[in-house]
């Protein structure tokens, strides 16, 4: 088997992959087909089953481990697998962290430094949420580390949620130290925290998806509401400071447009959105390098999220 990043125009591809989406479609001239997307840890990748009536097209659904047999082929100027043969693959057949995305990092060792920085902070009542939320929450503390920041764009893998907070944190840590206006317990705590409604926006791996409540309220919404449900759990809490925790996450996309509720009032929200903003484009920029590694130029085309035609620095 080879993986899905390994793959080039002409191979013939066979092996088990991930079935992360199926859906029925008709092409023009009315003959069914059916659109299939394959994944594994390095990425995905398109496919279609242009005979699924035919015979060795054995019935599998969504989320299935299915072993296959296609061609890879170019389109529109991206892969394409026809698939020729598939049949669902049993248990014992493959191992499923081969196929889900995964942070390059160590996951634990990340958990331990965010610890870290949670028992840096001096505030009592921040340090009793944060020790609530991320120390004797232990479901929490589980779907915080295995969770993904995003369906796509970035940190879409296993350990994406832990790795981007993690980054915001260091981010924020630096700028409270050179810019003394910055109140550094409240950002460290709104650093930590901003993205923690993407325990509840997004699903599990393998699915990965919006769920109702990421549908209805969005992850910046629900943050804001577990922060306000915490402080409620915690004897004395200043109304103030939560209103300040609470901005801080929901001005921390920076403008009406790209999400947030409200624009950042405080430097502390400020300093976020300018971290948040900082890693989520970094990080954007690493996968799509790597994502374009057999280009044969450094120019890698207009990119949409950019708004720029994206270049590689190259030798110096």
């Amino acid at each position: 088997m080879k993986y899905i990043n390994e793959l080039r125009e002409g191979n013939r591809m066979s092996g088990i992959y991930l079935c992360k989406h199926r859906q029925p479609a008709v092409t023009k001239n009315g003959k069914p087909y059916e659109n299939v997307i394959l994944q594994d840890r390095t990425g995905t990748i398109d496919a279609k089953i242009w005979e699924p009536n035919s015979q060795g097209i054995d019935e599998f659904e969504v989320f299935d481990y299915i072993d296959i047999v296609g061609d890879v082929n170019s389109f529109n100027g991206a892969l394409q697998v026809s698939i020729k043969r598939v049949r669902k693959a049993g248990e014992g057949e493959y191992n499923p962290a081969d196929y889900l995305p995964t942070s390059r990092y160590d996951i634990e060792e990340m958990y331990q430094t965010l610890l870290k920085y949670i028992h840096s902070v001096k505030n009592p009542y921040l340090l009793e949420m944060l020790e609530n939320l991320f120390v004797k929450n232990q479901e929490l503390a589980k779907n915080f580390r295995t969770s993904s920041a995003a369906k796509n764009v970035h940190h879409g893998f296993v350990g994406g949620l832990l790795e981007h907070t993690l980054s915001v944190t260091r981010f924020c840590d630096f700028m409270a130290k050179v810019y003394p206006i910055l109140n550094r317990d409240l950002l460290i705590s709104a650093a930590i925290l901003h993205d923690i409604g993407k325990t509840r926006e997004l699903s599990a791996f393998p699915q990965n998806d919006y769920t109702d409540d990421g549908q209805l309220l969005g992850h910046i919404m629900i943050g804001a509401e577990m922060v306000h449900d915490e402080a409620g759990k915690i004897a004395g809490f200043p109304a103030d400071l939560e209103n300040k925790l609470k901005h801080c996450i929901l001005a921390h996309h920076g403008e009406l447009e790209y999400g947030s509720p409200k624009k950042p009032a405080l430097a502390e929200a400020m300093a976020l959105n300018l971290a948040d903003n900082a890693d989520a484009k970094m990080e954007t920029l690493t996968e799509l390098f790597a994502s374009n590694t057999e280009t044969g130029s450094d120019w890698l085309g207009y990119n949409r999220l950019f708004e720029s035609n994206i270049r590689r620095t190259g030798e110096i």
